[in-house]
């Protein structure tokens, strides 16, 4: 289930905010200009299908995004549990930064946590199979896979490039709870 929790940048010792709600999530992160929306994730996709056919499978959601945000490149990222890279790949993405551009993200299978210092809050946005998430460029934040990563999204560019990062060298969120289970108990508290 989509989860938004709001700690002060401050401390996590306790949260401002922790709801489920889809309508109060997207209202809590538009005032930090963050777009959240929910959308059906309604494609049936095979164990083995390929980026091509998640493409195709959503081509319509795809085509509007390119049309509203003038994106020139798009691409599909897929992370499993056996994936050799998987730790070196969370490492990398723990490490809190930021782009000269938006990222969005459309998760259409599995789940992975945004985390977004602005506005004097940490905002954990806990995404899963239907959410569409668009940071803007220039908001400092990491992701987190979790230890047993699963899940596919399809990404949005306005760089061909692609995903490039500026990190903060800021160690800010080792002090956040993080996508394992043990710490998402206390993500309730």
């Amino acid at each position: 289930m989509s989860r938004l929790t709001v700690y002060p940048d401050t401390s996590a010792d306790a949260p401002i905010l922790d709801t489920c709600d889809a309508a109060e999530i997207a209202k809590t992160l538009a005032k930090i200009d963050v777009q959240f929306e929910r959308w059906p994730a309604e494609a049936v996709l095979a164990a083995d299908a390929d980026d091509a056919a998640v493409m195709a499978a959503y081509a319509g959601a795809i085509d509007r995004l390119k049309a509203e945000g003038g994106y020139q490149a798009v691409d599909v990222v897929r992370m499993a549990p056996d994936n050799p890279q998987k730790e070196m790949l969370r490492r990398k993405f723990l490490s809190e930064h930021r782009h000269a551009e938006d990222e969005v993200r459309f998760f259409v299978e599995g789940e992975g946590l945004f985390c977004l210092r602005e506005a004097g809050k940490v905002h954990m946005v806990l995404c899963e199979a239907g959410d569409l998430i668009s940071v803007p460029a220039g908001i400092r934040h990491w992701f987190d896979m979790g230890p047993a990563p699963r899940f596919t999204a399809i990404r949005l560019f306005t760089n061909p490039e692609g995903w490039v990062a500026q990190y903060t060298d800021d160690p800010i969120a080792d002090a956040y709870p993080r996508l394992e289970p043990q710490k998402l108990d206390h993500m309730t508290a």
